[in-house]
């Protein structure tokens, strides 16, 4: 396809191909009216305030016809384009160089004029449709009606002053279009109400065909382009308005060209068949008089012959599009299936290999061109298309958290923008609701510091690179008031070992600076004077500014040194609770003091109090039993271990000196052989005592009977009390030589009066041992010494 320039134009209009007839009647002869000036005075004009027409300064302005057809009127002008385009006339056949011709080109110089250049036809002199101000249009190019138009029309009066302009063209596309503008003298006075117009009319058909087809009409039903049929409101119009909307304006000041009115810019649209050849007939004529002229300013590069590019829904695609992150984008040849016809598409200038579809997805930005063969066309249609690559921003869902307090009561959005892009350079618009982000409309969110947003309000952040890519994400408002957290104890003093509840109120969770627990309610058992801190939490995550807290004293733990015992009866014993800082009592007994003396056997209770937490004590006062000595073991090393029986398990105390001396062992050492031991055991603190008197009996291994009395006789009287008590020394043979009696309880080497020869001697001592009440055998031998 022949690109096309883009031209800045208000309005844009699609027509259709349709007969229309041009309502014309009998009117009076406009050479004998005097015309209403409806345009500015000389004084107002400013140089530069019409189009320039033939203009020598251009050089298109010295163009023949078919150079400013091919040139200037269809898209691109290249090689190919021009040999789609032949056969250019005009009529009358005006030569370039005549200045009266009724044919040109126009360009806008300083002017405010829709189309920048382009070719101008008129019933009367060309070059007076511009360049400086002319009071009335009303030259004749001396011609007569023009069939074509008469049977396009249908006109009601006679036409002069016809002229034309025609060529031949071949599509390449299943469509032609140009763009247009109709002007006339006729918008003065109340000439558009009146029953008679200029004939206009933009004829198309195929080469062969009998009939042409006017484009010069208004969308639908609306009826042709005339000045009878666009008619404004006011200027002494009585019967405007009619289609008011495709009005472009009064020449006042100016609309910088010297007819007092013109059409906005129109465009005329027809479908043809590529490949075909069809001719074009632009022709106007003047009705019945040539006292005031018409023109049309045709727009140069808007006669369109060449292939379009669609998208995937048949949708005409601009020059240039944007698309981000290398969408892919389908590009299609809009063009009539022809048998035999190909495709081949390019990017930046470069073939695309097998890309010889009507259709190719583009995934990369840069500049793409369709060439299409249609069999027996010279040149390829062609087509391009620009494709500018953008990347959009990285965006995410987001949740804004406010915590609100008396100084802060809205959102700061500028916040969330973090949250939902880290892109650089990225730009951000909030929308309430989704129709408006995707609107891309100015209906965002300005105060971004200062939004009232409300709890659980979904806003739709429109997120864009600066340029034309965006993408749309959520941002979620959550939103609650920041809860104020107190903590509290039923009290602020414990003693050691207590445990103590606190609880925290004013939030859904806890934050303790302690524990991991997020209880509002807890056990503590500090171990030491303790300040707790918490947050309170809010359902949103809110934390409270400040925290509570609260100081457990821990006082020390009340202890005592309470101890009961054992006593006999009529002892006593002193109870004993034991001192400490601030400490009261309360016995069981009803007394008060520290401590207490009782003398009745049972269970004793205080209970110490220090001012903050109290503590009760027991303790038990034994009946205590007297104590029996129950067996005594004593080696001839002076080792006595004593056995007493406990029968009311109190604690126990020894002496083997009559009580003179006491101890808690039952072991005593260098105890002295053969004496009478007086043995004492009790219950300690009890007046509850055994006693029992024990001889240390060894016996002698050598005795020598010689009057020195060392050693001179084995004396059983230590033991000779005992019951059972016997003693006995036998010779060697056997023989008794001896008896223990109570009257002679020792042996000292006689027998029947006679002394004994030294010899080695037996014995026996048998006796109920006093401590154990069993009956004690010891045996031995006796060395006798006697001295002859």
């Amino acid at each position: 396809m022949l690109n096309y320039r883009l031209k800045n134009y208000s309005f844009l209009l699609t027509f259709l191909l349709a007969s229309v007839s041009v309502f014309s009647q009998q009117r009076p002869d406009r050479n004998n009216r005097n015309a209403v000036d409806a345009r500015p005075s000389r004084a107002s004009l400013r140089a530069g305030a019409f189009i320039d027409v033939n203009v020598p300064s251009y050089t298109e302005s010295g163009y023949t016809p078919e150079q400013l057809v091919k040139d200037i009127l269809i898209n691109g002008g290249t090689a190919c384009t021009t040999a789609n385009v032949s056969n250019v006339t005009v009529s009358p056949n005006h030569a370039v160089y005549d200045e009266d011709r009724f044919w040109g080109y126009f360009h806008k110089g300083t002017t405010n004029f829709p189309f920048k250049d382009g070719i101008v036809l008129s019933t009367g002199f060309a070059k007076e449709a511009g360049n400086e101000f002319i009071n009335l249009l009303s030259q004749n190019v001396n011609t007569g009606s023009d069939p074509d138009l008469v049977a396009a029309t249908n006109p009601t009066v006679t036409l002069k002053n016809a002229v034309a302009l025609e060529f031949d063209f071949i599509p390449n596309s299943t469509q032609v279009k140009f763009n247009y503008i109709f002007a006339s003298e006729e918008y003065t006075s109340d000439f558009p109400c009146s029953d008679y117009s200029d004939a206009f009319a933009l004829l198309l058909k195929k080469v062969g065909d009998p009939a042409y087809v006017n484009l010069a009409v208004l969308p639908g039903t609306a009826g042709p382009v005339s000045a009878t049929n666009i008619v404004p409101a006011g200027n002494g119009f009585s019967c405007g308005p009619i289609n008011e909307a495709y009005f472009g304006g009064m020449n006042k000041p100016h609309v910088g060209i010297n007819f007092y009115g013109r059409t906005i810019p129109l465009t005329a649209t027809a479908d043809v068949i590529p490949g075909q050849t069809y001719h074009f007939k632009m022709v106007l004529a003047d009705a019945q008089d040539t006292g005031h002229d018409s023109a049309v300013f045709l727009e140069g590069g808007s006669f369109d012959i060449g292939i379009k590019i669609v998208d995937e829904a048949g949708v005409g695609l601009p020059g240039s599009i944007n698309v981000c992150d290398n969408a892919p984008k389908v590009l299609k040849a809009q063009v009539a299936t022809i048998p035999g016809m190909t495709f081949q598409w390019y990017k930046d200038g470069v073939l695309i290999p097998g890309a010889t579809s009507a259709t190719y997805i583009a995934t990369a930005p840069g500049v793409y061109t369709v060439k299409v063969m249609i069999p027996g066309n010279q040149c390829p249609g062609e087509a391009t298309i620009k494709i500018i690559g953008g990347t959009s921003p990285t965006v995410q869902p987001a949740t804004l958290k406010l915590c609100t307090t008396p100084t802060v009561t809205t959102f700061n959005l500028e916040d969330a923008k973090p949250l939902i892009s880290t892109t650089p350079g990225a730009v951000f618009r909030f929308y309430a609701n989704l129709a408006d982000a995707q609107a891309q409309n100015n209906s965002y969110i300005t105060a971004l510091t200062n939004y009232n947003g409300t709890d659980g309000q979904v806003l739709h952040v429109l997120v864009s690179n600066g340029a034309f890519c965006s993408r749309i994400t959520t941002l979620t408002l959550r939103k609650e008031a920041t809860p104020v957290v107190t903590l509290t104890a039923p009290r602020l003093k414990i003693c050691e070992g207590e445990s103590l509840l606190l609880t925290a109120s004013g939030g859904v969770t806890y934050e303790w600076s302690d524990s991991s627990t997020t209880a509002g309610i807890r056990t503590v058992s500090p171990t030491q004077t303790t300040t707790y801190t918490v947050y309170a939490i809010g359902a949103q995550g809110c934390k409270s500014l400040v925290p509570a807290t609260i100081k457990v004293e821990v006082v020390p733990a009340i202890v005592s040194t309470l101890k009961g015992g054992h006593i006999c009866q009529g002892d006593k014993i002193l109870l004993n609770a034991g001192s400490g800082p601030a400490y009261t009592y309360q016995w069981s007994t009803g007394e008060i003091t520290q401590s207490i003396t009782v003398d009745t056997p049972g269970e004793y209770s205080v209970t110490i109090n220090n001012g903050v937490c109290s503590k009760e004590f027991k303790t038990q006062v034994i009946k205590a039993v007297v104590p029996e000595v129950i067996n005594v073991d004593y080696n001839d090393k002076g080792t006595m271990i004593l056995t007493a029986s406990n029968p009311s398990n109190g604690v126990l105390e020894y002496s083997i000196d009559n009580g003179v001396t006491w101890q808690a062992s039952n072991v005593f050492t260098d105890v002295p052989k053969n004496k009478v031991i007086s043995i004492r055991v009790r219950v300690k603190y009890t007046s509850c005592e055994g006693f029992l008197e024990f001889f240390t009996f060894v016996m002698k291994n050598v005795i020598t009977p010689n009057g020195d009395n060392i050693n001179d006789i084995i004396d059983f009287r230590g033991i000779s009390d005992y019951k059972e008590f016997s003693g006995k020394v036998f010779d060697r043979y056997g023989r008794e030589v001896f008896k223990a009696e109570r009257i002679r309880p020792y042996w000292d080497g006689y027998f029947q009066g006679k002394r004994l020869p030294t010899a080695s001697y037996w014995y026996q001592v048998t006796y109920e041992d006093p401590a154990s009440k069993l009956l004690t055998v010891k045996t031995g031998w006796i060395l006798l010494k006697n001295i002859e």
